[in-house]
C-alpha cells in the first residue's frame, strides 16, 4: 500500500534533514505547518459541532461547568475525524503551489530575481508531490461529459457545472484554468 501523503512528507521531511537540503527541508516545513492549521481547523469545527449538538450553542457556557465538557472519549473520536487524508493534503499543497506561482509573479514584476529564484525552487519541490497535472485537453473532455450530465444550456448553468469538474479534477488541475475550459465550453452551448 502507498504510504499516504502526509506520511510522505514527513518521511522526506527527515531526509531533507539529515541530507542538509535547506530549500526541501524548509518547504516540507511550511507545507506541514499549513496542514497543522487546516487540521486545527477542521477539529474546531467539528467540536463546537459537537457541542451545538449538545445543546450549547455558547461555549463561554461550559466555564465553571466541567460536566458540560466533551469526553475523552468525544475527543478522541473529533481529534481521528480532524485527521487530513489524502485529498485534504492536496488541497494544501493546491494552495502552496498558487501563492508560489503568484509570487513568482509579482516577484517578475518588481524586478527581483533573487526572490524569483528561492519560490521557484520551493516551487519544484512542491511540484515533486503534485499528482500529474491534468491537460487542458483533458479538462475539456471532463467539461463537456458534465455539461451533457447536467444538462447546461449556456454560461448561466455554470453552477452547476463548475462544483462537478473541480471536485473530479482536485488537485489535478489549476481552478483559472478550470474556469477559462468551462466557460469557453459553456459560451459554445446554444
Amino acid at each position: 500500500m502507498e504510504a499516504s501523503l502526509k506520511v510522505k512528507f514527513n518521511e522526506d521531511l527527515k531526509l531533507a534533514l539529515k541530507s542538509g537540503d535547506k530549500v526541501k527541508l524548509g518547504t516540507i516545513r511550511m507545507v506541514l505547518a499549513n496542514a497543522k492549521r487546516a487540521e486545527d481547523t477542521k477539529k474546531n469545527k467539528l467540536v463546537v459541532a459537537a457541542y451545538q449538538k449538545a445543546g450549547i450553542t455558547d461555549l463561554n457556557q461550559l466555564e465553571g461547568h466541567p460536566e458540560l465538557e466533551l469526553s475523552p472519549d468525544a475527543i478522541s473520536e473529533i481529534a481521528k475525524q480532524a485527521e487530513l487524508n489524502d485529498a485534504d493534503m492536496l488541497a494544501v499543497l493546491a494552495k502552496e503551489i498558487t501563492q508560489r506561482r503568484e509570487s513568482i509573479e509579482a516577484y517578475k514584476a518588481g524586478n527581483r530575481p533573487d526572490l524569483v529564484a528561492v519560490e521557484d525552487a520551493e516551487l519544484n519541490v512542491l511540484l515533486s508531490y503534485a499528482p500529474k497535472q491534468a491537460s487542458r485537453e483533458e479538462i475539456a473532455v471532463l467539461a463537456k461529459r458534465i455539461i451533457t450530465e447536467v444538462g447546461a444550456h449556456g454560461p448561466s448553468d455554470k453552477g452547476k457545472v463548475m462544483p462537478k469538474v473541480i471536485a473530479e479534477l482536485k488537485g489535478k488541475a489549476d481552478g483559472k484554468e478550470i474556469n477559462t475550459v468551462v466557460t469557453e465550453l459553456l459560451n459554445a452551448v446554444h
